[in-house]
């Protein structure tokens, strides 16, 4: 039975970073670490942030780029011992502009982290919190913010371990 450890927090706080560092302590024996980016280079600005994350991962790891698609990657990442999923906000968000509904990403997205759960590795996702801050005006971005409000919970139920990022501080809340 695999572990699922979700890390939670606002913009820059540390998330990556701390998903990044427990993958290193996890795979001190050689074990095998898959970087899943959800991330599009759709811009000049984005390309250098994903050039940033990918300068703070060993180059042993393999990464794999997926934006919309995690399960169809599932035979690949059953093959590591270790697998980040950064960022779930982001493939929310890409799901959503392709004209996903609601029901179907929740669904899409609980099965893909049930499905990783049953195998023998550690899922680390990382997730932005969206909720905290202001109702935003218009539809899309309130459909995002309540999706993503509503996965995090899902993901949290399922979890083994919870960690809420704060000024890059991790603190453990389950």
């Amino acid at each position: 039975m695999g572990k699922l450890v979700f890390i939670l927090g606002g913009a820059r706080s540390g998330k990556s970073t701390f998903a990044i560092e427990q993958a290193k302590k996890l795979s001190v024996h050689n074990s095998r670490v898959v970087y899943v980016a959800t991330a599009r280079a759709i811009d000049k600005e984005m390309k250098i942030r994903i050039e940033k994350h990918k300068k703070r991962r060993p180059v042993s790891w393999k990464t794999v780029e997926e934006s919309k698609d995690i399960s169809r990657i599932v035979p690949e990442l059953a093959k590591a011992s270790v697998v980040i999923i950064d960022c779930l906000t982001i493939l929310i968000s890409n799901l959503l502009l392709a004209g996903e509904s609601e029901k179907r990403i929740l669904r899409k997205i609980e099965e893909l982290l049930r499905g990783l759960k049953k195998r023998n590795l550690t899922t680390l996702v990382v997730s932005n919190e969206v909720g905290m801050g202001i109702v935003p005006e218009n539809k899309l971005a309130r459909s995002f913010r309540d999706i993503a409000g509503q996965i995090n919970q899902v993901v949290a139920r399922l979890a083994n371990e919870v960690y809420i990022m704060e000024a890059g501080l991790p603190m453990r809340i389950k």
